[in-house]
């Protein structure tokens, strides 16, 4: 029988005992140690998902609080920004240790070679219990098509990648055949077979291309179950290419994995990865029933949390029919589902939406809030959504509510909380001095004249300047005045807005995507490479902002990219220097001094 990672389990969430399969004496019955989820980082990243270091850390907090077992924190070969986030979750999160003894794995990406796995292992080290996972492809068509090389060429690099991993003094070592779900079984019994000699403590299996079906899949983790000699844990990692994704992930577990990749609402290269909530709600609901008693240490009741903030943080929406978190998961539209709901909610509710962290209003929470709630109420409720706030934070955040509050009738729902919340006061996001504080906006519009903006704003000196600007909209010229204050040349890629809740009162909720110009010099961190492709890419910048007034949400938004994309500037000074970084307040000083 394979052992679980090492580096120990924390107590109260342990394996349970195994037992066997009656219909498959070979075949080891599931009792799921170990999910593993990546929400910061995959490989390629989605496309347009730009997180900063400290998103990427706030997330792998909400992770630990959910009770993620290892945490990929991304690929720390890709850029220096990269790897100081990995360090950073790992300084951080991998050594903040809870009550019951638990504290995350905190894991690297890297490709088989010594140049990424060194990065990997500087990014990693710092953790208390570190993890290196390397892989390369085993499938025919990666091998010829794309590494050029043959399969005993591939097979002496992986064995070269896990035993030099193991040398830097990494004990946890996880290895992938990339495509495995399109690789000859029988070279991957031999590849797998070697890496585990060399040292490699988890098999990861991914299904790429997401080709597989749930049946052809769980035969293939059986197969190396039985085929693969050692000790070691077997790992799923299933694309959704197909829609099959947590299928997958599920008959590899009922066939002998113990740890699932997956990412929180399923983001992912393509059609995304598997996703965690399915899957852990899966087996919360019928692990043990059905898959052999199979279990998991996720507390769920932080599952919509933490999907909340990966989706404001990436800009990445959730499909309203999306199962567990979709804002239609626990709706009732039909009046023969209504009549039920009414009369006890088991009838069509499988899962009290409380058990994520998701609460529906007065009904559920037992608290109305609005313009007479006071500080504490607030406090409690954020607590009970799962954003507890405390000092300048709750002070902010109150200011906010209160405004909100005053302007509706019928109190704040829940989901316009979340929205204050996750999107932010001012638009300033990051830590850090140099940001943009929106103080105040006015617009003047309609069919009698030019749209007029005017903003006043405190800039990263402290001093409150005012800016004011026409426009094809109201929208539009609010951001020219911005830009006037900033002096930051942008393209605006993407704004959408919504309406957090039905009804005319409803906060409004903007989203912003924003890159550097293209007809200006850009600072070589502002570019990002496509590691597998080599493409180069302006990066880009997303940011929300909520407010009653659309104008007013928008131009938080705004802020808040700039703000982000500034202060990722600053963050990078040191990797380009000798070039421009923008910088307003010693700009005005010059100017200042000449005229003097």
């Amino acid at each position: 029988m394979k052992k679980n990672q090492p580096g120990g389990r924390r107590p109260s969430r342990g394996t349970i005992p195994r037992r066997v399969n009656p219909a498959s004496p070979k075949r080891r019955p599931a009792s799921l140690a170990d999910i593993r989820t990546n929400p910061e980082s995959t490989v390629p990243p989605p496309p347009g998902a730009t997180l900063t270091s400290k998103e990427k850390l706030d997330i792998a907090r909400n992770l630990a609080k959910l009770g993620v077992d290892i945490i990929e924190a991304g690929f720390p070969i890709a850029s220096p920004d990269d790897l100081e986030a990995v360090r950073n979750i790992a300084k951080n999160v991998g050594n903040e240790v809870y009550p019951d003894g638990y504290v995350p794995v905190i894991c690297g990406l890297s490709r088989a070679n010594k140049k990424d796995i060194d990065a990997a292992w500087e990014g990693v080290r710092h953790a208390m219990r570190p993890r290196i996972h390397t892989f390369i492809a085993t499938s025919k068509i990666h091998m010829e098509s794309k590494l050029r090389k043959t399969p005993d060429e591939v097979v002496q690099i992986a064995v070269e990648g896990v035993t030099y991993a193991r040398s830097l003094g990494c004990e946890d070592v996880e290895f992938s055949p990339e495509d495995a779900g399109r690789s000859d079984p029988q070279f991957l019994y031999r590849i797998l077979t070697a890496v585990v000699e060399a040292g490699a403590t988890t098999l990861n299996i991914p299904d790429t291309v997401g080709i597989c079906l749930p049946e052809e899949f769980g035969e293939l983790i059986a197969g190396i179950d039985a085929n693969v000699p050692g000790q070691y844990v077997i790992s799923t990692h299933c694309q959704n290419d197909l829609g099959l994704s947590t299928a997958n992930s599920l008959a590899g577990v009922a066939n002998g994995a113990r740890q699932v990749e997956c990412t929180i609402n399923g983001i992912g290269e393509r059609a995304g990865n598997a996703s965690l909530e399915e899957v852990a709600m899966s087996i919360w609901m019928r692990g043990q029933e059905k898959i052999f008693g199979a279990r998991t240490g996720i507390n769920p009741v932080y599952i919509y949390p933490c999907s909340k903030m990966v989706r404001e943080y990436s800009g990445m929406a959730v499909q309203p029919h999306k199962a567990i978190v979709g804002a239609n998961a626990f709706a009732h539209e039909s009046g023969i589902h209504q009549d039920g709901m009414l009369k006890n909610k088991q009838t069509y509710e499988i899962i009290a939406p409380e058990t994520i962290g998701y609460f529906r209003g007065e009904g559920d929470v037992g608290v109305v809030m609005g313009k007479h709630s006071g500080r504490h109420a607030l406090k409690s409720k954020l607590k009970q959504l799962g954003f507890p706030l405390e000092g300048d934070e709750l002070n902010e955040m109150f200011d906010r509510f209160k405004l909100v509050a005053e302007q509706k009738t019928g109190g704040v729902d829940d989901e316009e909380i979340i929205a204050l919340v996750t999107c932010g006061g001012s638009g300033n996001t990051e830590d850090t001095s140099v940001s943009w504080k929106l103080e105040d906006v006015q617009v003047v519009c309609g069919t009698m004249g030019l749209p007029t903006a005017t903003v006043k704003m405190t800039g990263p000196d402290a001093v409150t300047r005012i800016n004011s600007a026409v426009g094809t909209g109201p929208v539009d010229a609010a951001y020219k005045a911005i830009d006037g204050l900033c002096r930051v040349k942008v393209d605006l890629t993407e704004y959408t807005v919504n309406a957090v809740v039905e009804g005319i009162e409803s906060l409004a909720q903007t989203r912003v995507s924003i890159r550097a110009k293209s007809d200006q010099n850009m600072p070589g961190a502002m570019m990002k490479a496509n590691v597998q492709t080599g493409n180069v890419e302006a990066r880009t910048f997303m940011a929300t902002g909520a407010d009653s007034d659309i104008v007013v949400s928008s131009a938080r938004a705004y802020v808040a990219a700039l703000n982000r994309m500034i202060s990722f500037m600053r963050t990078n000074a040191e990797a380009v220097a000798g070039e421009d970084v923008i910088d307003v307040v010693a700009e005005e000083e010059e100017k200042k001094a000449t005229a003097a």
